[in-house]
């Protein structure tokens, strides 16, 4: 039988909770409840809130619990609690939405009571939408590699490469196999530019690891190598925060970490039931991060300097429309050598 609802107080707003004992994480029992989820967002909901602010966010929901469907959820339903925010963006097709704004901690348990495990924020802030203020690395596993690969590049090739350019990244878990980095920039550039920095910056660590790195779109051609996902850059490609629970059995954490923390990580040391503990008993590493508006340009230079090259843009997600200056999107075995030049272009 459900039990009861209960209506909780959040920093003075009056969250309505639904069925609180329902179990979203099987593995867990009663450890890994909605109430549970909830009682765990609250609880570092200060540092999230802060991360999030303004940013609209979709919803990757299960409200049945993690075995359950899975519904990633873009809009805020037309009939939700007062107290709740919207931010309306505009996709790559041109249709628009009303997305979740977050603005106060009641937002993030709204989200919990509604099954949301994971928040995924677009790197804006509301009410400008067009220009990004992050620059997202994603340091994503494939086939053969895990988390320590994905670590080591991070640490010993990303890290460097950040401080020789003079700037600073912020490094985070998956809360899966793979490392997330940060970078909180200015918002003089449109997202065209930012993901044409985020490949110029990929680029640079393929060239210095590249047995160990792709920036390859084509699965095919990836290997046992770490991807940098470069489209994470685009318009509505979104991360799973900084202290978001992932659809883990154990209930991991992306969990935010110094480098030297980093060094050493075992991604699921995190979770719903260790974090708060641990980002109790040591400084935020993400602290400064709101003060470290950087420029790109240096990363802009590197974009010249490929061109130069001959290295160009790379192809956008098959969803997206095509885009000005984009190589054609046909997966490399299935292309008829006599239809391309030497170029990669079609003849």
């Amino acid at each position: 039988m459900p039990t009861p609802a209960e209506e909780i107080d959040v920093d003075g707003v009056a969250v309505r909770l639904t069925n609180p004992d329902k179990v979203y994480f099987p593995e867990l029992g009663s450890a890994g409840t909605k109430r549970k989820l909830v009682e765990y967002y609250l609880s570092v909901s200060a540092p999230m809130v802060s991360l999030l602010r303004n940013r609209p966010v979709h919803l990757q929901r299960f409200p049945d619990g993690i075995d359950g469907e899975e519904i990633y959820q873009k809009r805020v339903p037309q009939k939700h609690p007062d107290y709740l925010e919207t931010c309306t963006v505009t996709f790559p097709s041109g249709r628009t939405a009303d997305a979740l704004k977050v603005t106060h901690p009641s937002a993030i348990a709204w989200a919990a009571q509604m099954g949301t495990i994971t928040l995924h924020p677009w790197q804006v802030r509301c009410p400008d939408v067009e220009h990004p203020d992050e620059l997202r690395i994603d340091l994503d596993p494939q086939p053969g590699t895990g988390f320590r690969e994905a670590s080591v590049v991070a640490v010993d090739v990303l890290k460097p490469l950040l401080d020789e350019l003079g700037l600073v990244g912020y490094p985070k878990t998956s809360g899966g196999r793979g490392v997330h980095v940060f970078l909180r920039i200015k918002t003089d550039w449109d997202f065209v530019a930012v993901r044409r920095a985020g490949i110029a910056l990929a680029r640079e660590v393929e060239r210095r690891a590249p047995d160990a790195v792709t920036t390859s779109w084509w699965k095919e051609e990836r290997g046992e190598r770490l991807f940098i996902d470069y489209n994470q850059n685009a318009r509505d490609r979104t991360f799973a925060s900084a202290y978001s629970v992932r659809k883990t059995p154990i209930a991991t954490v992306s969990t935010p970490l110094t480098w030297a923390e980093l060094a050493d990580a075992d991604p699921d040391d995190y979770t719903i039931s260790t974090v708060p503990q641990f980002v109790a008993g040591r400084p935020d590493p993400w602290a400064d991060i709101e003060a470290k508006a950087q420029s790109i340009e240096p990363l802009l230079e590197m974009v010249a300097a490929d061109e130069e090259r001959g290295l160009g843009d790379l192809p956008y997600p098959p969803s997206y429309p095509k885009m000005p200056g984009e190589p054609p999107r046909v997966q490399p075995s299935k292309k008829v050598a006599e239809h391309w030049d030497e170029k990669g272009n079609r003849k």
